[in-house]
This record gives C-alpha cells, structure tokens and sequence, in this order.
C-alpha cells in the first residue's frame, strides 16, 4: 500500500495517548504501603533494565534489515517501547509523590487505618476480609480496596465492634466490624 493513503503519524499519536490512572482527590496524598512502593520500585527498575534494553537491541536489529513499513519486528518494537516508556514515566510520577506507609508500625491497632485488614459482616451476614491499601496497589478481587473507596472511607477510624455505614451503587448499606488487623512485623523486602 502506498503511503499516500496511510497516516502512520495518527497511529503513533494514538498508541501515545496516556491512560488515565485513578486520579487523587484535590489536596490528598497519593498513600501507599511499603510493599505496594517495593512492588512499583522493582516493576520500574525491570522494565528500565531488563525490557527496555532487549526492546532497543531487537529494534536496533529489525531497522538494519531494511525496509521498515513491513517490517513486524521493527513495528512491534516501536510499539513496545512507546508502552514501556509510558508505564516509565507513570511509575516514576507515582513513586516521586507516595506517602509510603508501614502498617506493622500502627500503635491503635483496634481502630481502621490505612493498611488495616478489616474482616466486617453486611445486614445479610456475609462475612468479607478487605485490606485498604493505596490507589496504586488497590486489587478488590484480591481483597485489597483504595482508601479513597466508598467502603475504605466509611471503615476508616471505626473500631471493632463498630457498625459504619457505606453508600454504594446498591444503596445504603450497614457493615459490622468484627476484626482489625495490622502485620506483626514491619516490611523487609526480599533480597535478589
């Protein structure tokens, strides 16, 4: 195909456009738990030295076989490095600004704070266990919810034995707090 009749800049603009990340709430602190920060800091540092690295070598290889409008190679690889320098820049914006936070070091360990695992039954008695983590670890079909959740939110500071109130898509809706727990020993990160 000719390529009079392909805008092969509109697809690199289009494959560059950012996607959004849960945003903050004005003024709040972007929290995150010291495994959570251990977890981005070593996806940052494979994907700066490992995958970029293999990434430029196999695009360096696919440019100097010629022709590079067919080349799957060569086209795949600009793809990949765009995705990986995307992902760079957003670990490093999000790592520069974390609030990181140790649960183990939490003194009122009855009352929910971040970091807490909180197991809470609703008005129908199901029992669900979640742990409030930041926005960037946040996983709820792991059991691991924002702080800044409807659910985290209406948690934050009760007690156990506490009954909070949460609003959700659902409704109203009335959690009994049975148990809070923090880890017993702080984070030591596992050495490679």
């Amino acid at each position: 195909m000719s390529k009079a009749f392909v805008n092969e800049d509109a697809q690199e603009y289009d494959d560059d456009i950012e996607v959004e990340a849960i945003q903050l709430p004005k003024g709040m602190k972007n929290y995150i738990t010291i495994q959570g920060y251990h977890r981005l800091r070593t996806e940052l540092h494979h994907l700066l030295d490992a995958e970029r690295p293999q990434v430029v070598e196999t695009v360096s290889w696919a440019a100097s076989n010629g022709d590079r409008s067919e080349n799957g190679d060569y086209i795949y690889g600009k793809k990949r490095l765009r995705e990986i320098d995307r992902r760079v820049r957003f670990l490093t914006k999000r790592l520069a600004i974390a609030e990181v936070v140790d649960p183990a070091l939490q003194p009122n360990r009855d009352q929910v704070f971040f970091g807490a695992t909180v197991t809470f039954v609703n008005a129908k008695d199901e029992e669900r266990t979640v742990t409030i983590v930041g926005v960037d670890e946040a996983d709820p079909l792991q059991g691991k919810i924002s702080w800044i959740s409807p659910a985290a939110r209406a948690l934050l500071g009760a007690h156990e034995g506490d009954c909070v109130t949460v609003r959700t898509p659902a409704g109203v809706e009335e959690l009994e707090i049975i148990e809070v727990v923090y880890p017993d020993k702080p984070f030591e990160p596992e050495q490679n």
